[in-house]
């Protein structure tokens, strides 16, 4: 499964130092819960996820699990805060593309300077479709 989450109000919070900090605290959520983390990567407003569900894992306790325990673990710290957006996008992904996607998460700093949110996610639904 491929997932986009936003920061809240998708404010460029996530500056590199912090946004290095949120990949090793969802990474770490994830090892806890069982939830296996292919790869992370994103830039200032959001982050995608590739992720590989359990038979018995549900996409929506997923992204429950991985927002609301970062959001807890940060929440204290004002100079730390992060508060994620209501709501995700989440894709399948075939093996097939595995690889594809896994590059498209690992180069979103080169994406995304060409490229807003917004036409991110309507060039991934539009690729969904095909």
């Amino acid at each position: 499964m491929h997932l986009i989450c936003s920061t809240k109000n998708r404010e460029p919070v996530l500056t590199p130092s912090l946004k290095h900090e949120v990949f090793i605290v969802i990474n770490n959520i994830a090892t806890d819960h069982e939830i296996y983390l292919d790869c992370i990567n994103g830039v200032a407003d959001h982050v995608h996820l590739l992720i590989r569900l359990l038979t018995d894992q549900a996409v929506a306790d997923v992204v429950k699990t991985i927002k609301g325990n970062s959001w807890e673990f940060f929440k204290n710290d004002p100079d730390r805060y992060v508060s994620w957006q209501d709501g995700f996008a989440a894709f399948s992904v075939s093996p097939g593309n595995l690889k594809q996607v896994r590059s498209y998460i690992y180069n979103q700093e080169r994406h995304h300077k060409d490229k807003s949110f917004s036409d991110e996610l309507k060039d991934i639904k539009q690729s969904t479709k095909s």
